[in-house]
């Protein structure tokens, strides 16, 4: 595999923005806001979940940890068979079962049964973000990828906001059963557009030559620089999403045992400091295809460290209000690369199993997110557990700089 960026470089300054792009892109980021807006009532319906079943708080924080486990093993299977099958059909099987299982959990009696079809519902979420960013990359020009990338991304912003302004609204009225309900609306929209896509050119061009699902993990590691390239990957999505789920889960709680905020006040809080997300994952897409992947991902991971520790310190509530919103730019703006960056460090047979591998991968290591900070919150202070967030920030620097290479402008396979 060659991962020299000028010797992968083609020339698209003239290829247009097709309409099946557009669609790719839309169906994709709609997939995406549905697992965002999914996983976020979630933490908020913790609470009311607990006392109405009678869980524990050890219980309840392990919904949270099996959605997802299940959405890597989903992750896993769904993109070697999007590889195989396409991505259109294989999305269609993901909706189908997130939105069924979904919907169960609101008929859940106890904790057994709620933890069976959370789990459910995890597997056909796993699968949603890497076919989306193989499918949206595959369908637009080589010199938008990273935005289209960070497009996509956005989209899990969008139903993570929709969720922190919701929940508190609807919660009261239509309980934690009522608001699973709503949490299949999502999958109807995203099910409609879907059934209007078609397969991407260079998914459709490589047809006959149809990869076993196996033989699509093994791309994975074929050589020493192409698993140079996936352990590197591994360690930043790791590192993402532990920092995305050690602060979002537990944000709420930090936020009402320093300052006192009730569930209203601290949804508003955390919406701030998803609007920084989502303005961080903008940028990283925008700096990403103009100055290349690997400066921006360095320039975000010292921010996050940064800013990790200046809010752990802060206890003013107007600073902290717009100290979240920089915390979120740097914290969750990687996310914006990752799908550009897999895109284009794998062949087309194996670009939907990468995407979901190694993200899901990094997924069940950030799913360890809330329960270590639970942990330290516990043991010492919210304050402590979220200030120790920044050392992983400092790993993640390391790995990009000795694993990761630059990748912009590279042609697709």
């Amino acid at each position: 595999m060659q991962h020299d960026a000028v010797d992968n470089r083609t020339d698209t300054s003239s290829e247009p923005v097709t309409k099946d792009g557009w669609k790719a892109l839309a169906g994709s980021t709609v997939g995406y806001a549905m697992d965002g807006f999914d996983l976020l009532i979630l933490g908020f319906m913790l609470g009311a979940i607990r006392a109405d079943l009678g869980l524990t708080t050890a219980q309840a924080g392990s919904l949270v940890t099996w959605t997802l486990i299940g959405a890597v093993v989903g992750g896993i299977v769904f993109g070697a068979l999007s590889d195989r099958y396409g991505r259109i059909r294989v999305l269609t099987w993901t909706i189908v079962l997130f939105a069924v299982f979904t919907g169960m959990c609101a008929l859940a009696q106890g904790y057994w049964d709620l933890l069976i079809y959370r789990t459910i519902a995890g597997i056909g979420l796993g699968g949603e973000f890497g076919i989306g960013m193989a499918l949206a990359a595959e369908a637009w020009p080589a010199r938008y990828r990273a935005r289209v990338s960070s497009y996509v991304a956005l989209g899990w912003q969008v139903g993570v906001l929709a969720a922190a302004l919701l929940t508190p609204l609807l919660l009261p009225y239509i309980g934690w059963r009522g608001m699973f309900l709503v949490g299949v609306i999502p999958a109807f929209v995203a099910w409609f557009i879907r059934n209007r896509l078609h397969e991407p050119e260079v998914f459709v061009r490589r047809q006959d030559t149809k990869p076993s699902p196996w033989s699509a993990f093994k791309l994975l590691v074929k050589d020493r620089a192409t698993t140079k390239i996936s352990a590197g990957i591994v360690v930043l999505t790791s590192v993402q999403n532990f920092g995305y789920y050690g602060i979002m889960i537990w944000m709420p709680g930090f936020l009402a045992s320093k300052l006192g905020f009730n569930l209203t006040k601290s949804a508003l809080w955390t919406a701030v400091t998803i609007i920084g997300m989502m303005v961080g994952i903008w940028v990283f897409g925008q700096l990403a295809d103009r100055i290349g992947r690997k400066p921006s991902f360095l320039l975000f991971q010292a921010g996050a460290a940064i800013m990790v520790l200046v809010y752990s310190q802060i206890d003013d509530p107007v600073a902290m209000l717009w100290a979240g919103a920089v915390l979120g730019m740097f914290v969750n703006g990687m996310m914006g690369g990752f799908g550009a960056l897999m895109s284009e460090a794998y062949p087309t047979e194996a670009r939907a199993t990468a995407q979901n591998v190694l993200f899901n991968l990094g997924r069940a290591v950030g799913g360890l997110g809330p329960v270590v900070v639970g942990a330290i919150a516990a043991q010492y202070s919210f304050q402590m557990a979220i200030a120790m967030l920044a050392a992983i920030y400092v790993i993640d620097a390391i790995a990009t700089i000795w694993l990761i290479p630059e990748l912009k402008g590279k042609e697709l396979t």
